[in-house]
């Protein structure tokens, strides 16, 4: 045990630079210089991690021919499009950093603020969050953020800040109680939540997106929204069952007052309009609950498979 540890201590560098890579090949050389510049006044022992989630266009090509000029640059490609957190889940497993530093790619994160967020790490917190004070986003995706931020916050019962995504600096002791959550969702900003230390948010800038689209759509954000649910929380079964009761108690009320009827002989024929009412409204909860059951036990099955979170296809200065 000491053996291994020593081991470890040796390879160990400062600080490490994770970043899942998508549709970046005309931002990727900014990036790096830009990391590079802003990391440099803080240490010479650094790694740039650019993990390629299969991106369409020219990215592994323009990352490849960064890592030949610079070894400090470690090029992870993905098998396949797995997703941004599946790709973060793969930087970090690869991370030899005490330090780990987590950013998108489309330079929305500025790097520039990492000396920021690691000077109040040395104040004794084991994750600094970046707090986006302005967001540099498009109207109806800050407004999507807010409704799809309030809603999770509602169904998982824990408190999500819209203005904190993955943008970080994270201790190594972090890094390896997230790296033990092994499960098939992955969404990184709740499972920092979930593993707790010791914690503070800072504001830094925000900037708009250096070039090109984000590659998430409304259907892809709805997808996330649905996986985050499902893996974080059983709220969802919980609301049901309460529904359930409340129209099980409104029901019985109803039925009591329409028997206490008929017994005066006030009701002669039974009213259609309410046995279609009902059978529909009930049929339509119950295919609902049965739904909502399926998808949860869809997730447990995609779990009990125990494959792999990702697939490397090839790395480079590893």
């Amino acid at each position: 045990m000491y053996f291994w540890r020593a081991e470890l201590l040796k390879h160990m560098l400062h600080l490490s630079l994770v970043s899942p890579v998508y549709r970046a090949e005309k931002i990727l050389p900014v990036l790096v210089q830009r990391i590079s510049d802003a990391v440099k006044p803080i240490t010479s022992d650094f790694e740039i991690i650019l993990v390629d989630d299969c991106s369409p266009d020219n990215s592994w090509a323009v990352i490849e021919a960064l890592a030949k000029e610079n070894s400090a640059i470690k090029a992870i490609k993905l098998s396949r499009n797995f997703g941004q957190h599946y790709a973060i889940t793969a930087g970090l497993d690869h991370a030899k950093g005490e330090w780990i530093v987590v950013m998108d790619c489309d330079l929305q994160d500025r790097p520039e603020e990492i000396p920021v967020l690691y000077n109040k790490a040395q104040e004794g917190y084991d994750i600094v969050l970046a707090r986006r004070a302005v967001r540099k986003d498009r109207f109806v995706k800050r407004l999507f953020s807010k409704w799809f931020y309030k809603a999770l916050s509602y169904l998982t019962g824990s408190e999500q800040d819209e203005s904190v995504a993955n943008f970080g600096i994270y201790h190594r002791k972090v890094n390896e109680a997230i790296r033990q959550m092994r499960e098939s969702i992955r969404y990184f900003p709740t499972m920092v939540q979930w593993v707790g230390f010791r914690s503070a948010k800072i504001e830094v800038q925000h900037d708009e997106r250096f070039e090109g689209e984000t590659s998430y759509n409304l259907r892809k954000l709805l997808r996330l929204a649905t996986d985050i649910i499902l893996a974080f929380s059983d709220k969802p079964l919980r609301i049901l069952i309460k529904g359930g009761l409340l129209i099980a108690s409104v029901s019985f009320v109803v039925a009591l007052i329409y028997l206490i009827k008929w017994l005066r002989g006030d009701i002669e024929i039974l009213g259609y309009t309410s046995l279609i009412i009902s059978v529909w409204l009930l049929s339509g909860i119950i295919i609902a609950t049965l739904g909502v059951v399926g998808l949860y036990i869809g997730k447990i099955f995609e779990g009990v498979k125990n494959r792999p979170i990702y697939l490397v296809e090839k790395k480079i200065n590893d």
